[in-house]
């Protein structure tokens, strides 16, 4: 089975046993979250919500994204800014989807 949830502000198209990275979540490593924001089930489209379903998921590990490199230039007004940013995110594994 296959659902559609949403975390984080973004949407998760997901089926059982698969493997996501979603944006850093406030839980322990090995715990197990349920989601309720699910956009569809299988056939179930909701508006804008499925009632009544969920999807569960174990949480792996915590972690940071690789490094990428913000570089802003102005030509001819010897402006150059460098930075970099690294995103925390959450591993997940899908356990069951309910709907």
């Amino acid at each position: 089975m296959k659902a559609v949830f949403e975390t984080g502000g973004k949407q998760y198209y997901v089926a059982e046993g698969d493997v996501i990275y979603v944006e850093k979540l406030d839980a322990e490593v090995g715990s197990n979250i349920d989601f309720d924001l699910v956009h569809s089930v299988g056939d179930k489209i909701g508006t804008p919500y499925v009632k009544g379903a969920k999807v569960t998921c174990l949480v792996e590990k915590h972690g940071k994204a690789k490094k990428i490199v913000v570089f802003k230039y102005r030509p001819k007004k010897k402006y150059r800014n460098t930075k970099g940013h690294r995103q925390p995110y959450t591993k997940l594994v899908v356990k069951k989807i309910v709907g």
